[in-house]
């Protein structure tokens, strides 16, 4: 008997139908959660889609605004924008690319490097995007490309503002410059309000008033298709951009072309201050560069020459100079003496050439080996005897002298409106032993003539000798005079700030020491009597010699047979007239040997300028005329 198995249709008729239900309700679920769905997007979040839509059409764009301009205080442009001419292609509105670059070459310069550029740029943009090709064109070619472009399908001729200084390296420490924005600064900067614009300040006044600079951004709103592609700019949706403010500096042009062009040539630095406000009138760093390449990006050997070169131009020394004072420094010790009570103006004591402490064989040598014979404070500023302050200095000891000399501003930061300030150093007894190291009392003795760890900066000196001019404060350098809005042209001025007062004990130990400096130009013994023949005004001032190289005991030092950059530096700081003090100044070269024969000149030069006016200065392109100096990119 055959074994045939028999279907079971019913039970293979009850699982169809469980399928056939399953599958229904399957997609009975799918066609409602599609219908919640679209409930959700049509419904419930309708506006907000629909206005992701509209900001898909709608496309912002950033207008940067003009950058505010700096000028000096008779209205002299020292930064400034100017328009510049760049070439620009839509690749998908040319139809023979290789064609139209051959033809563009005839009008303009191409370097290899240019079409690199371009190709790499094109490759990586949307081909309805304008591409630079060129920039910094000249006024004839973009004439050229301007006569020519009716035929040139796809080419542009755009024009944007760069800045410019249109005196090229004059006063670049101060004024710094603006370059691209880097990776760093992209990190700190906020990215809405540099929208639309490439370039930031970077050193000086360019840096340091950068939020009053930059302005405020604008914005268009362009209308764009479902590629990105521009259809046009909607009318009256925009924000027009604000212009960034205009900067008037204390700074005198031509004051600060006399002192660069005294000092040209040299490694030096030069500081004019108004002694009653703090205005910085000039503020000299010799050597210069010119900041315009640093604009659009200095190439790799130019700034590597900068780099190395031995003169160091990039440094600001005027700034972060920080050198020995040298005698610059016995006004400001001796009137401490005065204030301690320990010396008195009538106190002397007898020079020989030399002084030792006490059980020691060291000499510690006088500028005159022949010695001055018997000194009092007067004469000892008036002659810079050497010895007079040895003495003076461990009479007082390093710790009053310390706090003395930052009660004048000396070691510290003196506030002035230029980031990245030096702060000099005044040591103490403290101040090494935070280093672990034992103060000597054969440090004390040089820091009374300026030796030593003792360092002061230029800006330092100016400050604290506009202190003794004006007889009662320490004021802060100001270089900024007035802010002015360009819309309204209206002018917001700095005040004067003081940041110590000197509180004196007595009123006349001021007095001896400024009849002191009186006398040092002015006395028949004075180390700087050469600047004041003629003068017809009265300078109150002080030399100084800074060593740089050291002379072992038993020898002399000899210039001539010193290389150039182991020489003495030169130091003077004065200010006049005397009586009524207008102008204040310290002046530094390196290497530049005596004080008296160095420095003192380019001051006496300065304060002509500043008390008796404008006589065969040099002259600078103003007002208008610098606006409309010709960029040289």
């Amino acid at each position: 008997m055959l074994n045939i198995p028999l279907k079971d249709y019913f039970r293979e008729t009850r699982i169809y139908g469980s399928r056939l239900t399953f599958a229904a309700a399957f997609m009975i679920l799918v066609v409602l959660v599609l219908l919640v769905r679209l409930l959700w997007l049509q419904v419930v979040h309708h506006k907000h889609y629909e206005t992701r839509a509209l900001a898909n059409q709608i496309t912002p764009i950033p207008i940067p605004p003009v950058r505010g301009q700096i000028l000096d205080r008779n209205g002299v442009v020292l930064a400034q924008n100017y328009p510049v001419y760049t070439l620009d292609l839509i690749p998908e509105q040319v139809s023979n690319m290789a064609a139209t670059l051959k033809e563009l070459g005839q009008l303009v310069t191409l370097t290899p490097n240019d079409i690199k550029q371009f190709e790499r740029q094109r490759k990586a943009a949307p081909r309805f995007e304008s591409i630079t090709l060129r920039a910094h064109l000249t006024d004839e070619e973009a004439a050229r490309v301007a006569i020519n472009r009716p035929h040139l399908q796809g080419v542009d001729l755009r024009a944007r503002l760069q800045r410019h200084y249109p005196l090229g390296s004059f006063g670049v420490h101060l004024l710094g410059y603006v370059g691209r924005i880097n990776e760093k600064e992209m990190e700190r900067i906020d990215h809405a309000a540099y929208r639309g614009t490439h370039f930031i300040g970077k050193l000086g006044i360019e840096e340091s008033y950068e939020n009053r600079l930059l302005g405020k951004v604008g914005v268009k709103q362009e209308e764009t298709n479902a590629y990105g592609r521009s259809l046009g700019v909607l009318p009256d949706t925009g924000k027009e951009p604000v212009a960034g403010k205009n900067l008037i500096l204390n700074i005198d042009a031509k004051l600060q072309a006399i002192g660069e062009k005294a000092l040209k040539g040299k490694r030096a630095a030069a500081v004019v201050l108004n002694p009653n406000t703090g205005a910085v009138l000039a503020f000299v760093s010799m050597p210069t560069y010119d900041p315009n390449p640093f604009v659009d990006g200095i190439d790799q050997a130019s700034y590597d020459a900068l780099l190395n070169n031995p003169d160091r131009p990039l440094i600001n020394r005027a700034l972060n100079g920080q050198y020995s004072p040298g005698s610059t420094i016995k006004p400001f010790i001796g009137l401490g003496a005065l204030e301690s009570g320990e010396v008195k103006a009538s106190d002397t004591i007898t020079c020989h050439g030399f002084f030792r402490l006490p059980g020691d064989t060291h000499r510690y040598r006088d500028w005159k080996h022949s010695g001055h014979g018997v000194m009092n404070l007067h004469d000892a500023i008036e002659q810079s005897c050497d010895v007079y302050f040895y003495k003076t200095a461990v009479t007082l000891g390093i710790n009053y002298i310390h706090d003395w000399l930052t009660h004048l501003g000396f070691g510290k930061r003196t506030g002035i409106d230029l980031k990245g300030e030096s702060p000099g150093l005044v040591p103490s007894e403290q101040w090494r032993e935070k280093r672990h190291q034992k103060w000597y009392l054969g440090e004390t003795v040089v820091t009374g003539i300026g030796q030593g760890p003792l360092l002061v900066t230029p800006l330092q000196l100016v400050t604290a000798v506009s202190a003794l001019a004006n007889r009662r404060a320490v004021m802060r350098p100001e270089l900024l005079r007035a802010i002015e809005n360009p819309a309204t042209h209206e002018l917001r001025y700095v005040k004067p700030r003081v940041d110590e007062l000197l509180n004196l004990t007595d009123p006349k130990h001021l007095q001896t020491i400024v009849q002191a400096m009186i006398d040092v130009v002015h006395g028949p013994h004075g180390t700087a009597r050469r600047i004041g023949w003629n003068a017809p005004y009265r300078i109150a001032g002080k030399t100084g010699t800074a060593q740089v190289l050291g002379v072992a005991q038993g020898e002399r030092y000899n210039k001539d047979l010193v290389p150039e950059r182991l020489r003495d530096h030169a130091l003077f700081i004065c200010f006049a007239p005397a009586e009524q003090p207008r102008v204040a100044v310290a002046v530094i070269v390196e290497n530049g040997g005596h004080g008296g024969s160095a420095a003192a000149p380019v001051a006496r030069k300065l304060m002509d300028y500043v008390l008796l006016g404008d006589r065969d200065q040099p002259r600078l392109a103003t007002g208008e005329g610098a606006k409309r100096a010709k960029a040289k990119p």
